[in-house]
């Protein structure tokens, strides 16, 4: 795949709320993630196992999902980037919607990493 097709398909299968696919299909198996200090459970997740538990620990914190979107990529050789919005009510908070931007990078075909800025 071009990582065109890569970015399409990362937002295909994410506006079909299908991440397990999302992350077998096209993550490489040393892939990290990265969310903005202070403001997530887990700041740095390194490797598919870290990442997985990552998405377990944000999915037992919320209490109730009520929507989400995700823009067109833009890709830029070997990065693109997504806005996406998550409307949720986390366990204890408020209901929210949270924007940010996610920057992916590519390398030999696979995501190699993913960080997010809200």
């Amino acid at each position: 795949m071009t990582n065109q097709e890569i970015a399409n398909r990362l937002v295909e299968l994410c506006r079909a709320g299908d991440y397990k696919t999302c992350y077998e299909e096209l993550y490489a198996p040393n892939a990290w993630s990265r969310e903005p200090k202070g403001k997530a459970l887990v700041e740095l997740a390194t490797g598919m196992e870290e990442i997985a538990e990552k998405g377990k620990k944000w999915n037992e914190a919320m209490e109730a999902f009520h929507g989400s979107s995700i823009s067109d990529p833009i890709v830029a050789d070997d990065y693109f980037c997504v806005s996406m919005m998550v409307d949720c009510t986390m366990k204890g908070k408020e209901r929210s919607k949270t924007e940010e931007l996610c920057i992916y990078k590519i390398e030999n075909g696979k995501i190699v990493s993913e960080e997010f800025y809200y």
